[in-house]
């Protein structure tokens, strides 16, 4: 890195349902996500994510690995969904219309 090139700061963040891991960076402008997300350490840290698999996004914004990150940007990485959102609501709206009739 040459000291004439732009540097951002951006945030990797990565999520399990007891802890949230945040790591900071100062990177070169113009550095793709799947580069952030491997200078950051965290594939080594979390050796279950697979950028293969696991989504990522910018402030809940998916965006693809080739894309570039701006100042001050937060990359998510997702975990898989273990259930339906949908489906969660469909069972409970059906849960509650038992539970009113009675």
């Amino acid at each position: 890195m040459h000291s004439d090139q732009p540097l951002i700061h951006v945030e990797v963040v990565f999520a399990l349902p007891n802890v949230q891991r945040v790591l900071k960076l100062a990177v070169v402008a113009e550095t793709s996500i799947q580069a952030i997300i491997e200078q950051s350490g965290i594939l080594t840290m979390y050796p279950e994510i697979d950028l293969n698999i696991n989504k990522v996004g910018i402030y809940s914004r998916n965006v693809k690995l080739d894309a570039t990150a701006r100042d001050g940007d937060r990359i998510e990485i997702y975990r898989p969904l273990v259930a339906d959102p949908r489906e969660i609501r469909r069972k409970r709206a059906e849960q509650a219309k038992k539970d009113a009739e009675k």
